[in-house]
């Protein structure tokens, strides 16, 4: 017989059986399709940065990677100084990177900071635990606060000892908590800290995960603090009812050289690009009320940070507009009008005047700031600026924002209804073309509104955990024309999976992978990503997993459909095979991949070489599933296959090993009817 060439269409099919995508992939993991051909995907390499915090007092060091908590966001921009900056949000602080393995510079905003002496200290001899008192302190377990102006206690604890950073270990009551000092207290250690002690409270925490508790605790703290909201601890849940615990998300833009920040649910917060390196402050809240005297340089005085007193104080997404520059707040609270509220509208859009994000109260007569309330669906979950608008999704519907000029400057229009959304990072664009997850299938936007046509989607959606959909997150890789989305799988309360729609092929393949964000920017030489270890990670550089030391091998492979190697009711006996793959890429002199075949009798059978049927068992004594090695310069293979079916099956596990498949060919014979 003629040698079998082994064609398969591009992208992995799973809307079927395996049989009936005879001619294409069914499964694949750590694998893309490049001109039709699928190929191992590139490695990633670890951002060696560290954490630097150049405020009064010692920074708080993570206990591992290169910053505190689950980064939920990253933002790349270069300054007119040519400073390549990275804002990172995580759900414990907000940080700034400049340059590829720079410091992480904590400029987490700060909620409050008491007036000298009001926190006092007391310690244990013999133990590091130290309980402050603070009046209303406001504070949860897990949240960081920095003293200053404190003395020695007397011993051991000393004022460079308390003069530092903390994380609050044990929430006491509303007027005291404990901290974990670096050393233990001795007898001596009997005073208080001194009447010049400041505490400054970073905002409060948010979760990593979302988790519902219930009864007394469950929730966050519910001290109303400037800046932040209510949440509802320390009160029961009615009826016994479970209280869902957000996790936390930020949304970031620039504003010119400068940074809008926004924890979902909290205020909003500017951050003021110094120019100087080195000098990296603290976010400021944007508050008609704010004194926050640390930021100085690049803002002038302290009043320059106050906004008119109709500036939302809660908000659940921010966004600036590109061609006017107004900054735009999503589900945010309206304290204007006859509805005046400080309560969060998850339905209201509120907007700026131009060029003047302090200046928010509606005045036809000399400014373009105001607001309107969106009508289908309950929640707004989050934006997206595409080429001539900005498409906002509630939970229902998906509009379109449009700048019209005065009197009427923003002005909606419906675009679909009866959409869904996964989550407020669910979304992309890529080639001009908006794509997005929603809660069962995919969705794209090209001047209208359609599903995007999957051979997956019965595979992503059947093995989702819909409970932890606000971590799910969409991403762009350019370089290969990809569109990725990580979720978690059913059993997982993590992100450990992704899918990847490659919109030039217009095909599909996914995978195993634990990440929190992505960032493909064209500023830095390859796309960004966070782990959950704390550290951010450039993909395609190299061929191996970088996060490790040394790095560890990528484990990829990619397995075809059945196909028939028999002709009808007849076996087929594979005995050779020509292999034909490439290593092009490859860092190492002798990289190798395996090739496994897999025969089947039936298509309901198990893949193997031997069926255990004894009506139809067969005298052929064969390894089942057998896999070969193969090199670069392999030309031939002499193997052992037989059965009705079968499917190959390419696979790598060894360090600096690209690879990709092209034509194989196999040498295939008649072999009987059992």
């Amino acid at each position: 017989m003629p040698l079998k060439e082994l064609r398969f269409r591009p992208g992995i099919n799973r809307e079927g059986t395996s049989l009936a995508n005879e001619g294409g992939w069914f499964d694949g993991n750590h694998i893309r399709f490049r001109s039709g051909n699928a190929e191992k995907i590139g490695g990633w390499t670890k951002d060696v940065g560290g954490a630097y915090q150049n405020t009064a007092g010692t920074i708080l060091q993570p206990p591992y990677g290169s910053f505190w908590g689950v980064c939920r966001s990253l933002w790349n921009w270069v300054t007119l100084a040519g400073y390549n900056l990275l804002g990172v949000g995580t759900n414990l602080k907000f940080y700034i990177q400049n340059g590829v393995g720079g410091n992480f510079y904590d400029v987490t905003p700060l909620r409050y900071t008491t007036i000298p002496g009001t926190a006092t200290f007391s310690a244990t001899p013999g133990s590091p635990v130290i309980t402050v008192t603070d009046t209303a302190h406001n504070a949860q377990a897990g949240d960081f606060v920095t003293y200053s102006g404190a003395v020695s206690l007397g011993g051991n604890i000393t004022a460079a000892v308390l003069n530092r950073e903390y994380r609050v270990a044990t929430y006491i009551d509303a007027n005291t908590y404990t901290i974990v000092a670096t050393v233990s207290a001795n007898g001596s250690d009997i005073g208080n800290g001194g009447s010049s002690t400041v505490a400054a409270y970073q905002i409060t925490t948010g979760s990593d995960i979302y988790t519902v508790g219930v009864g007394w605790g469950a929730g966050g703290w519910s001290g109303v603090t400037t800046g932040y909201p209510s949440t509802g601890w320390g009160a029961s849940s009615s009826a016994g009812l479970g209280i869902g615990i957000q996790l936390r998300l930020w949304s970031q833009q620039n504003y010119g050289e400068n940074l809008i920040i926004n924890p979902r649910g909290g205020a909003l917060y500017y951050w003021v690009n110094s120019n100087t390196p080195g000098v990296y402050n603290r976010a400021q809240i944007l508050s008609s009320t704010n004194t926050n005297t640390q930021v100085t340089t690049g803002g002038g005085s302290a009043a320059w940070w106050q906004t008119d007193a109709t500036c939302p104080s809660i908000c659940n997404f921010v966004l600036v507009s590109d061609t006017s520059r107004f900054v735009l707040a999503f589900g945010c609270n309206d304290p204007t009008g006859t509805y005046a509220t400080t309560a969060l509208d998850p339905m209201q859009i509120r907007w700026s005047d131009q060029e003047n994000l302090l200046v928010w109260a509606p005045n036809l007569a000399t400014n373009q700031a105001g607001g309107i309330r969106l009508s289908h669906g309950s929640e707004i979950i989050t934006a997206f600026q595409s080429r001539q608008e900005i498409l906002v999704w509630t939970d229902a519907s998906v509009y379109s924002l449009q700048y019209l000029g005065p009197p009427y400057i923003w002005g909606s229009q419906l675009l679909a209804d009866n959409i869904s959304i996964v989550s407020p990072n669910a979304v992309v664009s890529a080639n001009n073309v908006v794509y997005w997850m929603g809660v069962d299938k995919f969705y794209m936007y090209t001047g209208r509104v359609e599903t995007l046509p999957s051979a997956v989607r019965t595979y992503v959606f059947e093995n989702i955990n819909l409970a932890q959909s606000y971590q799910f997150f969409a991403g762009t890789n350019e370089g290969y024309s990809e569109v990725w989305w990580f979720y978690c799988s059913r059993n997982s309360d993590v992100i450990d999976r992704y899918v990847i729609y490659n919109h030039l092929d217009r095909v599909w393949y996914y995978g195993s992978m634990q990440r929190t964000a992505w960032n493909d920017s064209p500023l830095r030489d390859f796309p960004m990503a966070t782990t959950g270890g704390n550290a951010v990670v450039y993909h395609e550089d190299g061929t191996d997993d970088g996060t490790t030391n040394p790095p560890s091998p990528i484990s990829a492979y990619v397995q075809s459909s059945d196909f028939d190697i028999g002709e009808g009711h007849n076996f087929g006996f594979v005995w050779r095979l020509i292999p034909d793959i490439t290593f092009d890429g490859s860092t190492v002199n002798q990289p190798s991949a395996y090739i496994t075949m897999l025969p089947r009798a039936n298509p309901g059978a198990n893949y193997t070489a031997t069926d255990t049927n004894p009506a139809v068992i067969s005298t052929q004594n064969y390894v089942n599933q057998p896999t070969y090695t193969i090199q670069q310069f392999t030309q031939i293979l002499y193997v052992r296959a037989r059965g009705r079916q079968l499917a190959l099956k390419v696979s790598s596990d060894t360090p600096g090993t690209q690879w990709q498949v092209g034509v194989n060919r196999l040498d295939v014979r008649p072999d009987g009817r059992r």
